[in-house]
């Protein structure tokens, strides 16, 4: 795995941590001083540049990510092309769910489409938190509900709605993602070839 780190000062590290991840646990269960404290010992913050890819097809994920700055793409090589399925942003959890549950090859690749600050957990630390703290493993099955439910709901669309309804969803429900990502892995993303994509958003344009 790739990846470039950035010398960042402790302090600050500390409160973003605070500002961003402990927030995000403390909407989903209130923690004790002792239990916020446990977390942010545990978690580490790296700095990764664009284009380092944090899992690839065939690996057994061992590692989860928070996104505290920047965007990591989920997407999948078939027959040497690449299709988007999801993008994850600030305040979203990065994981190859069935790998690192079940440790099995993941099937699919997990690439930051650009400078991306991340929080790190793996197994080993989760597990230590979870026999220090029992309470702890209640949050954590509510994220991996959390994110097993927003995994469903992209899935489902896939089956249910048409490009330009994932584009229109995409648009109205994560409009900085159009800032920050290529038009191709957009494309890519609501499942059509780029050039389509233009007649998608000519469209929408003229109706508007």
């Amino acid at each position: 795995m790739q990846m470039s780190i950035f010398t960042i000062d402790v302090v600050a590290l500390k409160l973003i941590m605070h500002n961003k991840l402990l927030k995000y646990f403390s909407r989903i269960m209130p923690l004790s001083d002792e239990e916020a404290d446990a977390i942010a010992a545990t978690m580490t913050i790296l700095h990764y540049k664009k284009g380092t890819v944090l899992l690839k097809e065939g690996q057994v994920s061992t590692e989860a990510y928070f996104v505290l700055e920047g965007c990591v793409r989920q997407y999948y090589l078939v027959d040497g092309e690449e299709r988007t399925n999801n993008f994850f942003t600030e305040e979203q959890w990065v994981l190859s769910i069935n790998s690192f549950t079940q440790r099995t090859p993941a099937t699919h690749f997990l690439a930051c489409c650009i400078d991306s600050a991340l929080v790190v957990g793996n197994r080993e630390k989760e597990e230590d938190l979870y026999r220090r703290f029992p309470r702890l493993e209640t949050v954590s099955r509510k994220v991996m509900e959390k994110v097993f439910a927003e995994q469903q709901e992209i899935m489902a669309s896939y089956t249910t709605d048409t490009p330009e309804q994932r584009y229109l969803k995409l648009l109205q429900s994560r409009p900085d993602l159009f800032q920050k990502i290529p038009q191709y892995q957009i494309a890519s993303y609501i499942g059509v070839k780029p050039e389509s994509l233009s007649r998608i958003r000519k469209r929408i344009t003229q109706k508007l």
